[in-house]
This record gives structure tokens, sequence and C-alpha cells, in this order.
């Protein structure tokens, strides 16, 4: 194959990052991009140098000379633009979250398989130099059979919009559904499932607040109704369990970090520790991540295929390697999380069962997808 050409929709402040991210590959081309912001489509066309521009998606999706879509909007509009894509027989790249909830991601999971066009979820933390060490000590049996994992995301004021960044959009619940276990909590509940072998779900229970103070004006007119602070503690097949702290705004100093135990040891992220018994003794060993950053780009050099989710992404669009499947990575966190906010609502433990039952759709509708 030549060059993956790539459309983009959504050219917001995300949408420009991966737009920059893709003129760094040289296996990949930006040919379209997509955005009912005419002004700040023309912006980023001319900043880019990208002459075909869209308002309308299904117009986009005419072209021939399309081979993915990357899809960065709202969580609530993920799903369907992702399915509009894949129907279209585009491979589809969406930002994460999957969905804002459940009933959408298994829609985009299944759509993705009857299509037979690749689903990719940007989960950044998959591909960070940590996360790579953990995995090969994993798969080598360092830790052993794993037992505990704890995910923790702390912001001690960071709430978006709310407390002075990024836009409304982020924090009410038509378009975002969720708050800090969707923005942020999903990146790390990812994580360490990808790294625990994405065990299945069997119960789980949690809580989610918004206590701490806001300004008044910026609440209003966002229409803040998400959680700043989410909570929760799953259990998860062959007796694993997973408890998950993730903070956008609370009166702490830390919630200390995320970690994985097993029977014969244990990791600690953020930074990467590991942790065991020698000989009766405990032994607590740092990870030269900068030394295996090295060797991966020049003893293994294959491994800089999974330098990060786009230049992963493209690199297995181009067959050179086998995808993450971060697709069904993604309908798994995605469920933890739906577990979460129902628990939360009706105050009590749910099966995975239940929340498969109970789940609804939460997309808004998208009129410049029919023509």
């Amino acid at each position: 194959m030549g060059k993956i050409r790539v459309a983009v929709i959504g050219n917001g402040i995300i949408g420009e990052e991966h737009i920059i991210n893709y003129k760094a590959i040289n296996d990949c081309e930006i040919t379209a991009i997509c955005d009912i912001n005419q002004e700040r489509l023309d912006y980023i066309g001319d900043k880019y140098d990208i002459k075909k521009r869209f308002t309308h998606i299904g117009k986009m999706l005419l072209e021939d000379d399309i081979d993915a879509v990357d899809i960065c909007l709202h969580n609530n509009l993920h799903a369907p633009v992702t399915n509009a894509v894949l129907n279209s027989g585009r491979h589809a790249y969406c930002e994460k979250p999957m969905a804002g909830s459940y009933a959408d991601a298994l829609s985009m999971f299944e759509t993705a398989k009857i299509s037979g066009k690749k689903l990719h979820i940007q989960l950044a933390m998959l591909y960070v130099d940590a996360a790579k060490a953990a995995k090969t000590m994993i798969d080598k049996g360092h830790l052993g059979k794993i037992y505990h994992m704890r995910s923790c995301g702390f912001r001690r004021r960071g709430r978006p919009f709310i407390d002075g960044y990024a836009t409304k959009e982020f924090v009410n619940s038509h378009t975002a559904r969720g708050g800090a276990l969707f923005d942020m909590g999903v990146y790390r509940i990812s994580q360490l499932l990808y790294l625990a072998g994405l065990p299945k779900l069997e119960r789980v229970v949690g809580k989610v607040y918004q206590e701490v103070e806001a300004d008044a004006k910026r609440k209003l007119e966002s229409g803040f109704d998400v959680e700043e602070l989410g909570t929760g503690y799953a259990v998860y097949e062959n007796n694993i369990s997973l408890d998950v702290i993730e903070s956008w705004a609370i009166h702490m100093g830390g919630v200390g970090r995320s970690m994985i135990a097993g029977d014969k040891g244990g990791l600690m992220f953020d930074p990467l520790s590991y942790h065991t018994l020698t000989e009766d003794m405990q032994v607590d060993q740092t990870i030269d991540l900068g030394a295996m950053n090295y060797r991966n780009h020049t003893v293994r050099s294959e491994n800089s295929m999974y330098d990060s989710s786009q230049i992963h992404w493209i690199n297995a669009l181009l067959g050179r390697c086998e995808l993450i499947p971060t697709d069904k990575i993604a309908l798994e966190t995605s469920l933890l999380q739906e577990g979460i906010f129902l628990s939360s609502s009706l105050g009590r433990e749910l099966t995975a069962g239940e929340v498969k039952s109970l789940t609804k759709s939460t997309a808004i509708d998208v009129p410049n997808i029919e023509l």
C-alpha cells in the first residue's frame, strides 16, 4: 500500500493535535477535514495546507480519496459518527472514551465487526514506556498471578471550563455524559485492564460526586452536571479486583499511585517501580525506561510501531503489525464506567449482566451525516 489517506472530523484543540501528529508520520497524508465551524475549518485548513474542507460529514464521506477517518468530537457524538464512517467503508479512529454509554460503545464495536473495517480508540497510556515495561514484566511472569489493581488519577482543581480551560461541552451530560471518569479515568482503567489481559467483569459498585465549590457563572453557563470525582470497586473473573478513584477536583494533596499486585511481585506507576521478594528479602527496584526506550528503537526497532496511538494505527493499517484491540479494551472500560454510574444512581452493587441490561444510548442526533 501507499500512504494511508486520512480525514479528520472535528478541528478543535484535540483535532488539531491529531493533525499535527499525522503530519509527522511519513506513511499518511491528510486529504480532508470537517467541522461545522467554517471559520475554524478554514483556519486549520490554511494553517496545515489541507485543501478539501467540509461542514457536512455525509458529503465528505462521498469522497473517494479517504481510507480512514479520525473522529475528534465530544463523547455523545462518537457512536453515530463512527458508525457512519464504518458503514461508508472506511476505517475509523475515535477519540476516548469510546462513547457516552456502554450501549453506544457496543453499537460501535458491533458495527466494526459487521463492516469488516478496523476501529481504533485513542487510549494513549497503552503506548507510554511504563506500560511497555509493565507488559513485558507481566508477560514474562515477574508478577505471577495478578489479583488486585488500583487506578488513581488526581487533579486538585482541574475541571474543564469550570476552572478556566477548555470548553463547556466537557462538563455537561448532554455532550459528555460523564466527567472525570470519562475524561481521564478511561486512560488509567484501560491501561490496567490491558496489562491484566482484559479479564471479564463480574460485578461493580461505585459512587460519583460533585461537591467542591465552583464558579457560579461558569457552572450555570456550562450546565455543569457531571462528576468531578468518581470512585468504584470491581470484581473480575479469576478473583481479580480493581479499585478506582479519579479526581478533577478534590481537597487533597494527592490520591496515591496506580498499581498492579501479583503473587510473585507488584508494579507501581508514576514513577514505575517493581517490588518482590528475593530469598525472603524485600526488594524494591526502579526501572530505567530511558534505556529501554533506546533499545526499543535500535536493537528492537520494530517496537517503534508502538510509539503512539496514531503511529500504531497507521502501521496496523499498512499491515506491518497487528492492531492492539483497543475497541475491545475501550468497550470493557465503558462497561466498568457505566457500572459505576448506575451503581451510584441506584445505590447498590450491580452484576455485569445487570449493567448490560440497564444501559441506554446517550447519543446525540447528528444532522449533517445524512445527505
